[in-house]
């Protein structure tokens, strides 16, 4: 129990609240949840120039990542197509992999197939069902892709002056502005009772808030003065309680209760926003294809770790369809944006194209 880990090392209620966020974060559990230490050191896995555990804001916004790996991409003569969905993978005699198919009917060959899309996506919904083992697929069906996470993204026409830490009189950011500040986060008790109304279909009412302020890092985000401003929140419910529907009257009411709690900590922040867009999980599911609005593509639960990430004998990014590799979040070793099963994957791919 991750309860127990903190514990043993820290007195201070606050603090042990606030480092067991990510432990909870983007999953569905409590502090007080068997295995839920393992996702705070998932969160602490890797370094970033040089120093372990360390995170980053990327300049230029997160965009700015993947276009750097376009960029990569392009110069050793990869050609991307974006905006082409992928209708299903092409299939030999044999049942291998041979390359995609578009939408628009474009076939696209290749001796090799990667795909990051979840587990769900690529086995489910691009492969026939009687190409693939029963059991494998009864295993991706019942991967638990239970998600907790509403972000929010707002622009704001000032820098957010929180109470335990004033402004300065030129409102230029300071040292916290640059972190990740954490709200609701008195006790772990606070976080369990959030996680609690979540799991009986009803959003937190004092819910995690995770604020982070890009633009004080990176001015270019945002016209001179303005801000942006991304909440990372739970615990928010796939399904809400009563067959009730995620409309726009549900969404707003949860950022409402989200924008007042940040207004107990920072007077004056509702009157700041400019505009604010809301991504609960159907839609975090919708637009970017997380099963369940899942950002790890599936629970970092110890079941679905290690060698059962996807499924039990095929942890190791090779698929039952030869030549169809698995590597994004849903394998092993999990979400974050580490490129760890990216990398893992395109080794296992190029052992295997020097033998084709």
């Amino acid at each position: 129990l991750l309860g127990q880990i903190l514990d043993h090392w820290f007195e201070s209620e606050p603090l042990k609240a606030t480092l067991a966020t990510d432990a909870v974060i983007g999953a569905m559990a409590s502090p007080h949840t068997p295995g839920s230490g393992y996702v705070l050191l998932h969160h602490v896995m890797g370094e970033l120039e040089g120093r372990r555990g360390a995170w980053g804001y990327v300049a230029g916004g997160m965009g700015a990542l993947s276009q750097a790996i376009a960029q990569a991409a392009t110069a050793r003569g990869a050609h991307i197509f974006a905006e082409k969905a992928v209708c299903h993978v092409l299939l030999g005699r044999d049942g291998e992999a041979q390359g995609v198919v578009l939408q628009d009917g474009t076939e696209v060959r290749s001796k090799l197939v990667l795909s990051n899309a979840s587990p769900q996506i690529t086995f489910l919904e691009l492969i026939p069902q009687e190409k693939l083992p029963t059991e494998f697929v009864q295993r991706i069906r019942q991967v638990d892709t239970c998600s907790p996470v509403t972000k929010i993204n707002v622009a704001v026409d000032r820098l957010p002056s929180f109470l335990a830490a004033p402004n300065a009189r030129d409102g230029q950011p300071l040292p916290h502005h640059q972190c990740s500040i954490h709200l609701n986060c008195e006790g772990t008790q606070l976080l369990h009772q959030a996680f609690t109304e979540a799991a009986h279909g009803h959003p937190s009412s004092r819910p995690m808030i995770e604020l982070c302020i890009p633009s004080a890092l990176d001015p270019g985000l945002a016209p001179p003065g303005c801000h942006v401003v991304s909440l990372f929140t739970q615990y928010t419910p796939s399904l809400l309680a009563d067959g009730q529907s995620w409309d726009e009257q549900a969404r707003n009411a949860y950022a409402d209760t989200v924008f007042d709690c940040i207004e107990d900590y920072a007077p004056g922040f509702k009157a700041s926003v400019i505009g604010r867009d809301i991504l609960t999980p159907p839609d975090l599911e919708r637009i970017f294809g997380l099963p369940g609005g899942n950002i790890f593509h599936g629970g970092m639960s110890l079941d679905q770790l290690y060698f059962a990430r996807p499924a039990p004998s095929y942890s190791g990014y090779r698929s039952p369809i030869p030549g169809l590799y698995l590597c994004g979040s849903g394998a092993h070793p999990g979400g974050g944006v580490m490129g760890a099963a990216g990398r893992n994957a395109a080794q296992v791919a190029i052992r295997d194209f020097r033998h084709l």
